[in-house]
């Protein structure tokens, strides 16, 4: 069962996600994280933290779990 981010807002980034599913500490750690460890959103390898991602994205990080965006 993947985890639902709750957005508050129309989109979020990459980078934001991964600090509000506790991926990382601070913004600033995700530069980091993507370069560690792969991210596929909806199925497709993305390392952008500037990508955006919207109500129904679904992403999946081998090793930490399955995620979903929900409004």
């Amino acid at each position: 069962m993947p985890k639902k981010i709750k957005l508050e807002t129309e989109f979020i980034t990459l980078g934001q996600f991964l600090k509000l599913a506790e991926l990382i500490q601070s913004g600033g750690m995700a530069k980091w994280f993507l370069s560690e460890h792969e991210v596929f959103i909806n199925g497709e390898l993305d390392q952008r933290r500037g990508r955006k991602l919207r109500d129904g994205d679904k992403l999946q990080i081998p090793g930490f779990g399955e995620f979903v965006i929900t409004k």
